[in-house]
């Protein structure tokens, strides 16, 4: 007997629908074909166990199954539940008559017991584009492809509840996520929060604009000073997600099995902060089976480069083009997958190797010239795609002890929310650009126009603080953001004032 199940292949962070043929015939022997990896073809000895754990057995004839496209190579144990639901049915151990309105992923235990997979939103996405009625998946996954809605998502436990739902001595009740209440009643939930900060006004400040224009940013400082406290509390001021991209950043995270169970959709822009150990293939992603990296995981949300010196050179040199195409591309002889990789950067870095260059009350014992040769292990195309340094000086006790008098998270996000808004009535014309950040050249010409005084301005401070010539065009962006902020149409000399002072690592004189 033939019958067909259904399950789901996922290359990036799109599914493809599997279509799972199985026989069973006259004869001896078990053929899987199709391309499927060493996990697949292992699905033999689990399947055939767990179905002696639940009083069934694997059929003594010829079974023949076919998984089709088969120029796709399916990967991982996600088809053990769709390929013993196939030989039941082809055995006639179930019946068959619906099994082709369900797509089914789950992989086996040994006591029949159904385990989470990863990837499974994109599947639920597919399953409901291709028309299907439903979907069977493992319980631990029922949530999360619950967010997509229009079609029935049933979570199980063990293979007997997917053979009773078939034989119909059973039902599934189907599991329901409301996806916008959940979004709504989750978002901008944060465990820390901006007034934790004592002092860093400065630094404060530089964070408002780098988030209200989608900025990059690199802190420059000694230990303890504050830099990675205040990193943490980027996200708490950034524009909350929108529901589009919520989807989108559940999705990348989904893939590279980073959802738990009691999580149906992320809600809070995604922090990393990958150590300085890191593999270049581990930061972009890619690996035998390609797997999103940190950059991808940090889609919409920020990723921090603690101790940025520290990181190999050519982990720093590979972020170069998804920060300039915001998506990066993997690939591999026979296939190239893609992934969304539009984040913030931000950075921070000791002054030198001992960490006390230009501190205001400990000496630097670096010889002369290791400061510079500590800068320079950041490459200048890296360093120009930072649009804010900002240096971070220690807090005297005094602030320190004082009474936290500093503005909450919600009350700066609401200018940075405010200022979005202006850039994205600025951008509607243009589809993928939507912060000050993004702007070409072009944009900037027809943005950016600066009166006299702020164009004198710009001139004296270029010439006579050695600013590089890739700092014009940063700063220009950094005064239209500021000018944002401040709900100015034009851009005044006291916002190109506030942005030159943000290119601390472009003058001449900064390492002595």
């Amino acid at each position: 007997m033939l019958v067909k199940t259904y399950g789901s292949a996922v290359h990036g962070i799109k599914a493809t629908t599997i279509t799972i043929e199985v026989s069973v015939a006259q004869g001896i022997n078990f053929f899987l074909v199709g391309l499927p990896d060493n996990a697949v073809r292992e699905s033999q000895q689990r399947i055939a166990t767990a179905l002696e754990s639940v009083k069934r057995k694997m059929p003594k004839r010829r079974v023949v199954i076919n998984m089709a496209p088969a120029d796709i190579r399916k990967e991982g144990a996600s088809y053990d539940l769709p390929l013993a639901i196939g030989i039941l049915a082809a055995s006639e151990q179930i019946k068959s008559d619906n099994l082709a309105e369900y797509v089914i992923m789950g992989e086996l235990s040994l006591d029949g017991t159904v385990q989470p997979i990863k990837g499974i939103l994109p599947i639920a996405i597919q399953a409901r584009e291709e028309g299907f009625k439903g979907l069977i998946v493992p319980k631990g996954n029922a949530r999360e492809a619950a967010v997509v809605n229009n079609i029935d998502v049933y979570g199980v436990e063990n293979i007997a509840q997917v053979m009773d739902f078939f034989n119909g001595t059973s039902t599934l009740e189907p599991t329901f996520v409301d996806t916008r209440e959940e979004f709504v009643q989750h978002a901008n939930e944060y465990d820390v929060d901006f007034s934790d900060v004592k002092g860093q006004e400065n630094v404060k400040r530089a964070f408002e604009v780098a988030a209200a224009g989608g900025h990059n940013l690199i802190m420059i400082g000694p230990p303890g000073a504050g830099k990675t406290m205040l990193a943490k509390r980027l996200p708490t001021i950034i524009p909350p997600l929108t529901l589009r991209e919520a989807l989108e950043t559940t999705k990348i995270h989904s893939v590279a099995g980073k959802i738990d169970s009691d999580t149906s959709l992320m809600t809070r822009r995604p922090f990393r902060s990958p150590h300085h150990t890191i593999s270049d293939v581990a930061l972009v992603g890619g690996g035998t089976y390609p797997q999103p990296g940190e950059i991808s995981l940090s889609h919409n949300g920020v990723l921090f480069l603690d101790e940025l010196p520290e990181f190999k050179r050519t982990v720093l040199e590979v972020m170069r083009q998804p920060l300039e195409d915001r998506v990066i591309t993997i690939s591999r002889a026979k296939l190239s997958v893609e992934y969304p990789a539009s984040f913030m950067l931000v950075a921070s870095m000791n002054p030198c190797p001992c960490g006390y260059y230009n501190h205001p009350d400990k000496d630097c014992v670096c010889s002369h010239g290791v400061v510079q040769k500590y800068l320079n292990k950041i490459s200048g195309p890296l360093l120009d795609r930072i649009d804010i340094h900002v240096e971070v000086v220690p807090v005297p006790f005094e602030k320190l002890s004082d009474a936290p008098t500093s503005e909450t998270s919600a009350s700066v996000r609401e200018r940075v929310v405010k200022a979005r808004e202006i850039q994205a009535e600025r951008f509607i014309e243009w589809k993928d650009i939507y912060c000050n950040a993004q702007m070409t050249s072009k944009l900037i010409r027809r943005f950016c126009v600066l009166n006299d005084a702020g164009i004198a301005l710009l001139k004296n401070a270029m010439e006579r603080l050695g600013l590089s010539a890739r700092a014009y065009d940063r700063i220009l962006k950094v005064s239209r953001t500021i000018a944002d902020l401040e709900g100015s149409e034009s851009i005044k000399s006291e916002h190109v004032a506030e942005a030159i002072q943000y290119r601390s690592l472009d003058r001449d004189t900064w390492a002595g």
